[in-house]
């Protein structure tokens, strides 16, 4: 029924973009009948809007793989740097969230470990929506941030690292053996805002897996039994992520290839002081309108990656 329910999207976008050009054919033939220059400026304005539908349209048929259209789970962990860099990582943060919003996903902080004295030290968001994970696969890897530091009272010029990690939420069917006696369940008391209840309970769950000794957590629920579901679908991510991951490395090696290590894979530079930019150094596709990519407008940078990925 998901399944049947996307395609009928899909098939009503284009149904809806071939009235839309339909509609702009018989507006062009009557402003270049009557010569009516504010018709032309208005089919100029509507194809340019059109194009740009076109555009996203040709962009999701490139979100085919296996994982693409299911929800992400994304974390954020901040580098070396202390408050500087658990700053930026509540920056981008809210960046993702805006994002989400700007998108109408839905959106659900899972973790949030806030940082000692500004800043976060960890954040792992829930992201739910079509073609969530396809999208936000572009955004793995390290961000880098250049500034003056406003924690400097020297007000010297910083350079902060933080780390992005994308993976899709799987199925509930998803094929994926968790023993129970490979498991270490502790629970704790929440942290931060959430009202009498999650303070005073210890309704917080976390997992150890032992094997792989992957570590998850959830605080956000209200029932100890809601997060340790919660907590036990992201798990289930990281660990199909992880077998992915060795699967990759083998193939590699059979190829001879050269893995990168993750946490040097510099993917983007945002700029704030001498000058300003936001530049993706995979695709060099860059802006300096730095306000409006920290408000959540990386769509574009999104899309150059998926066809970068492509060609």
């Amino acid at each position: 029924m998901q399944e049947i329910t996307i395609l009928q999207n899909r098939m009503a976008k284009v149904e809806n973009l071939a009235a839309e050009i339909d509609d702009l054919s018989v507006l062009l033939e009557l402003a270049l009948s009557e010569q009516d220059e504010a018709a032309e400026k208005e089919v100029l304005s509507t194809l340019s809007k059109l194009s740009r539908k076109v555009e996203q349209l040709e962009l999701n048929t490139l979100l085919s793989g296996e994982y693409d259209n299911a929800n992400a789970y994304l974390t954020i962990h901040p580098g070396a740097g202390g408050t500087e860099s658990q700053d930026w990582a509540q920056m981008l943060m809210r960046m993702y969230l805006r994002w989400a919003e700007r998108n109408g996903y839905k959106a659900e902080i899972i973790d949030l470990l806030p940082g000692d004295e500004a800043g976060i030290k960890s954040v792992t968001i829930l992201i739910r929506g079509e073609l969530v994970f396809g999208y936000l696969k572009a955004e793995k890897g390290v961000h880098r941030l250049v500034r003056i530091s406003p924690f400097d009272a020297s007000g010297r010029r910083h350079t902060s690292f933080v780390s992005v990690d994308v993976m899709p939420e799987m199925a509930e069917d998803y094929d994926l053996e968790i023993r129970p006696e490979d498991l270490k369940v502790d629970t704790f008391r929440s942290s931060g805002a959430g009202g009498q209840h999650v303070n005073k309970t210890e309704s917080a769950i976390r997992i150890t897996h032992i094997p792989s000794g992957i570590v998850v957590s959830c605080q956000t629920e209200r029932s100890q039994i809601q997060n340790r579901a919660t907590a036990m679908s992201l798990l289930k991510a990281k660990l199909a992520a992880k077998q992915r991951e060795e699967q990759e490395e083998k193939l590699a090696e059979i190829r001879g290839e050269q893995k990168d290590i993750a946490w040097g894979s510099q993917i983007r530079s945002y700029v704030f002081c001498p000058y300003t930019m936001v530049k993706d150094h995979r695709t060099n596709y860059e802006t300096g309108n730095i306000d409006a990519v920290m408000d959540g407008e990386i769509d574009l940078f999104i899309e150059s990656y998926l066809r970068w990925k492509k060609s």
